[in-house]
């Protein structure tokens, strides 16, 4: 029952930011979220001290139709839970210096998507997965298309073309397995588990999957909406999407595609490897190129989490060990990234970065937070970015030796953009620009503070994550093995 308590609390909250005044939703909206992470630590205690069965819950739905509302947590679902509530309220706290025009729609559609988002990582029905993960794209199209920039308007609408296309695709994958299981037909994910495909069928299915999640990571070449979404959506739905939904797309890799079908997998998985391995080096190549500091963390996203994906596929448990963690430094990374890139923003009216420089010199609590985060994301060693990028990169290397030197230039890479955007905004002369650059408010300090304490101590003692969710991992390549 916990489990269920805990997606529907932000569900319940997001209804109430439509009853009280429009001046109380920022706060409203922030203590819900705070809450919210009262019961996931409260869950986290629970699944630690006494099991995974203790978070489970199974209710019929529709019995006619074999969908229950059946929901659990394992090693792997709960760290992204706990991902998902641990940064809705830094991106709540991170706008709190902005002014949106009805305030109490806009956080009532991040608590919406919140609801949704641990939906996704809780269900383990087939139909109750793919209705949460539609849901929890309504709130971050309205919110790009409400409060995004000028060209939102048509960047919204092919945001809504391409997500739309991938979902029908991963429908009529998710219908064709159901359709497999034994009379009477179920939804539940232990069926669909237990449904034997050749290895043809799998092929097909495969790709139903897979253009679905492709088109939302995005994996090259279906990344052509992403770089414009990211940029012009308000900077609190950038970090929605790049630091939470991103990894719920990767999630639905590893907790539906895996284990029903392997063989397609097995058939088609160099394919994917060999995407990935473009996407890394394309969006670095471009990210160097980039003057505007938002659209840069755009493509920076796009070569992390092609690396992600390629750790996923190598199926082996290092790069699964790494896909998980490195989900949760990313995620915390690109916020604190795209945070930056909004604190600039709004003091100083341009993210263009020949337009900035010497910020160092009027803020230096600011250039520290900064080059932590950035630490963080080119993955230095002692920080979190450096565990996840070390095991994907030995995953991909026990794949294949010329695919792990291909995905490991994201390392020189990454070093070289994000160094470049540091010494342009923060180092150098002192632009014209950056002299009414002021200090940190409060609200600013907390989250970026926040968020350079977890990049440190995860990145020193990631042992916890890893204990977490290896027995999950294991189970999934043991069966892998036994299907190969």
């Amino acid at each position: 029952m916990l489990t269920l308590v805990l997606i529907f609390f932000p569900l319940l909250a997001a209804l109430g930011t439509l009853i009280l005044p429009r001046d109380n939703a920022k706060m409203y909206s922030f203590i819900s979220s705070l809450i919210q992470l009262g019961i996931t630590a409260y869950a986290f205690t629970l699944f630690l001290t006494q099991g995974a069965d203790v978070l489970a819950a199974n209710f019929e739905w529709v019995p006619n139709l074999g969908i229950s509302l059946k929901v659990g947590l394992d090693g792997i679902s709960i760290l992204l839970v706990a991902l998902t509530n641990i940064l809705v309220p830094l991106i709540i706290l991170s706008s709190f210096r902005n002014n949106y025009s009805n305030p109490a729609a806009f956080y009532g559609l991040i608590l919406l998507m919140q609801f949704a988002l641990v939906g996704v990582f809780s269900a383990l029905d087939g139909f109750l997965f793919y209705v949460f993960w539609e849901l929890a794209l309504l709130p971050i199209w309205f919110i790009c298309l409400m409060w995004g920039g000028e060209e939102r308007i048509r960047i919204t609408l092919k945001f809504f073309i391409y997500t739309l296309a991938g979902s029908l695709l991963m429908l009529l994958g998710l219908i064709f397995v159901y359709l497999q299981t034994p009379a009477p037909h179920s939804f539940s994910i232990d069926a669909l588990y237990q449904v034997s495909l050749t290895a043809e069928m799998q092929g097909y299915i495969f790709w139903c999957f897979f253009l679905a999640f492709a088109i939302k990571i995005p994996v090259f070449p279906f990344h052509t909406w992403q770089p414009d979404t990211y940029t012009d959506a308000p900077a609190q739905g950038s970090m929605l999407l790049s630091g939470i939904m991103l990894k719920m797309w990767i999630y639905g890799i590893i907790r539906w595609m895996l284990p029903i079908l392997p063989l397609g997998i097995a058939e088609w998985g160099n394919v994917v490897m060999i995407l990935c391995a473009i996407s890394i080096v394309y969006a670095s190549v471009i990210a160097i190129y980039q003057k505007d500091f938002k659209r840069l963390i755009a493509y920076s996203s796009i070569a992390h989490v092609g690396l992600i994906t390629a750790g996923v596929f190598s199926l082996s448990i290092q790069g699964l060990q790494g896909s998980v963690v490195q989900m949760l430094a990313h995620g915390v990374n690109v916020i604190g990234l795209f945070f930056i890139a909004d604190i600039i923003q709004r003091r100083m009216k341009t993210r263009q970065m020949e337009s900035l420089g010497g910020l160092a010199h009027n803020s230096p609590l600011f250039s520290i937070l900064f080059i932590i985060v950035l630490l963080g994301s080119v993955a230095l060693p002692l920080t979190n970015g450096f565990v996840g990028e070390f095991l994907l990169l030995l995953g991909v290397y026990s794949y294949n030796t010329w695919l792990a030197a291909v995905c490991g230039l994201t390392v020189i890479l990454g070093a070289v953009y994000m160094f470049r955007a540091y010494q342009k905004v923060m180092l150098g002369e002192v632009h014209e620009r950056s002299v009414e650059f002021t200090g940190l408010a409060k609200s600013e300090k907390i989250v970026l503070i926040i968020i350079a304490a977890l990049i440190i101590v995860c990145g020193v003692y990631p042992k916890p994550i890893l204990s977490i969710a290896q027995p999950a991992l294991e189970e999934i390549v043991l069966n892998l093995q036994g299907v190969n």
